[in-house]
């Protein structure tokens, strides 16, 4: 959906995902970091991203402005600085989406 907000993507993919069981042990966490940042987890197990490639991102344009983006373990790992939360959600969700 063009110009849909990064909430409203990230709301409409989690139902997507949402079947009765995914839900009951899965999910998307959002944490801070203390250096200080964002952490972002969105496990795949069950979703149709769980054997899609993800291209490991990593961009250091300062010690404040930084994200780092990997599939591991069968989670989406997203990494950033203070204030890189909505860019670790788009870089997720333009992934999610274009799969």
């Amino acid at each position: 959906m063009p110009n849909a907000s990064t909430m409203a993507r990230l709301q409409r993919w989690y139902q997507s995902c949402c079947n009765g069981s995914w839900e009951q042990e899965l999910g998307i966490n959002v944490e801070t970091l203390d250096n200080p940042g964002w952490s972002v987890t969105v496990d795949l197990e069950g979703t149709p991203l769980e054997k899609t490639r993800f291209p490991k991102r990593s961009e250091a344009r300062s010690e404040t402005d930084w994200i780092e983006c990997r599939v591991a373990a069968a989670q989406f790992q997203g990494f950033g600085g203070v204030n890189n939360l909505e860019e670790l959600l788009t870089v997720f969700l333009d992934w999610a989406e274009s799969a």
